[in-house]
């Protein structure tokens, strides 16, 4: 009988004002702990059972935060936080074919990927994102910048009908994706997916040989759609078909899409995305800067689509702030149905947590705080006086916290940010690279 009185060890215990957990829906834990184990939820009680229960190796105690699953970014070009501010005020196309390719081609390198994805991570941590589903070049960098830092990450394998840096045919970039996925088809925290730019830059062969590959390797498939209307005429006109109805005929609406945008659908089309399974990926900041249009959220929330948020690149949005980022997608949600009750504050953050992770198929390992789940979690100081008084949590969390307000970050357990200082990440280095950068970009934009 005395030994099962015996305080269980355990590696960690988080015991906050506040534990959200996402899952089950619009529940929130008063003065509990989570408690934390080889990089696992083990439990999530009361402080004072837990303290009962529990012999931590530390205890990190926050009574004035509220502890949430870490925020899932879903949708991010994180080598172009390099390219942040380089052009602004411009649509889509003239930004992108005017401006953001050209200054690319002349700077796109191994050493450009990592030295972007290093400070973007270390922009994420602060704002209490610790996954990111990432689309750029040079995967196989990516992956291993993203696994140095112990960073939670889906990788998009690229695809695209004109030669860049990356490769030059479509036999050479299904080759190179078939090599980074074989190098990380075990990891722990980095995996794939496919990723072909849109459907205005991949042909009808290429999305096939997509859609076999990636039901082959069990993969997701990331892919702008329906971003803007001229993207849904030049479809029409090129292929008489909307870009959701080609898509469809080549096989890749199922529950593998990944579609990030979607700001031109018809109540058909999420019909379909509904029953189909397909996940939509919100980025309500970039899709505004570029008046790219407005996507239905409530809609989609309405009809079943899982939904996720996404911060886009820093080239078009100008930052990687998921807090930010989730406060306009629930704003904008309203203002687009013309109901105040759209995308009400739980929904959004289940959004940027839960269905992030179920849009990258991580569901299963994070996105809420549940025991057996990876410990990827974010301490929010509702402390500070800019979220005063905290009469309901979830939506200060939402309508009120700026990402400054985040404390303390875990992935699998470890610590990566602990009272806003980044725990193994050289802020100064990175800022100083970063000016370096800066003065060999404005080189060559000028």
């Amino acid at each position: 009988m005395t030994s099962e009185l015996q305080p269980v060890p355990c590696d960690l215990s988080i015991e906050a004002g506040w534990v959200v957990p996402v899952e089950p829906h619009a529940v929130v834990l008063e003065h509990h702990a989570v408690i934390v184990d080889k990089g696992v939820i083990a439990d999530v009680l009361p402080i004072a059972q837990a303290r009962q229960r529990y012999a931590p190796a530390q205890t990190v105690s926050r009574p004035e935060s509220a502890l949430i699953p870490g925020l899932v970014n879903a949708h991010t070009h994180n080598p172009m936080t390099l390219l942040r501010g380089i052009a602004d005020d411009l649509p889509l196309m003239e930004w992108l074919q005017g401006h953001i390719w050209p200054v690319e081609a002349a700077v796109i390198g191994p050493q450009f990927v990592e030295d972007g994805i290093a400070l973007s991570i270390a922009e994420m941590l602060r704002g209490g994102t610790t996954c990111a589903n990432e689309n750029y070049f040079f995967p196989d960098v990516q992956a291993a910048v993203y696994k140095r830092h112990g960073f939670r990450a889906r990788v998009g394998l690229p695809v695209i009908d004109f030669p860049t840096a990356w490769a030059k045919t479509s036999d050479e970039y299904f080759d190179r994706a078939g090599e980074v996925h074989d190098l990380w088809r075990d990891d722990a925290l980095v995996a794939t997916a496919f990723a072909p730019h849109a459907p205005y830059t991949v042909s009808d062969a290429n999305f096939e040989r997509i859609r076999m590959l990636a039901d082959q390797l069990d993969l997701p498939i990331h892919l702008h759609t329906h971003e803007t209307a001229q993207e849904i005429a030049d479809s029409i006109k090129q292929y008489g078909q909307r870009p959701l109805a080609r898509l469809d005929r080549l096989g890749l609406v199922s529950d593998r899409l990944i579609a990030v945008h979607m700001t031109q659908l018809t109540d058909a089309e999420i019909e379909l995305c509904a029953q189909r399974g397909v996940s939509v990926v919100h980025c309500p900041e970039s899709n505004l800067k570029l008046a790219s249009g407005f996507c239905p959220a409530c809609k989609l929330h309405h009809a079943g689509v899982n939904l996720a948020i996404g911060t886009d690149g820093c080239a078009s949005n100008n930052d990687l702030d998921m807090f930010g980022e989730t406060r306009t997608a629930a704003i904008l949600a309203k203002a687009v149905a013309n109901d105040a009750k759209a995308l009400d504050a739980f929904s959004a953050l289940r959004a940027a947590t839960l269905g992030g992770a179920k849009a990258l198929g991580f569901d299963a390992k994070i996105g809420s705080i549940e025991v057996g789940k990876q410990a990827d979690l974010v301490c929010v100081d509702l402390g500070q006086l800019e979220t005063q008084p905290v009469h309901h949590v979830v939506s200060q969390l939402i309508y009120a916290t700026g990402r400054h307000q985040v404390g303390d970050v875990w992935i699998a357990g470890k610590a990566k940010l602990r009272e806003r200082v980044l725990v193994d990440m050289d802020a100064a280095a990175l800022v100083a690279n970063a000016r370096q950068w800066r003065e060999r970009i404005a080189a060559i934009a000028r």
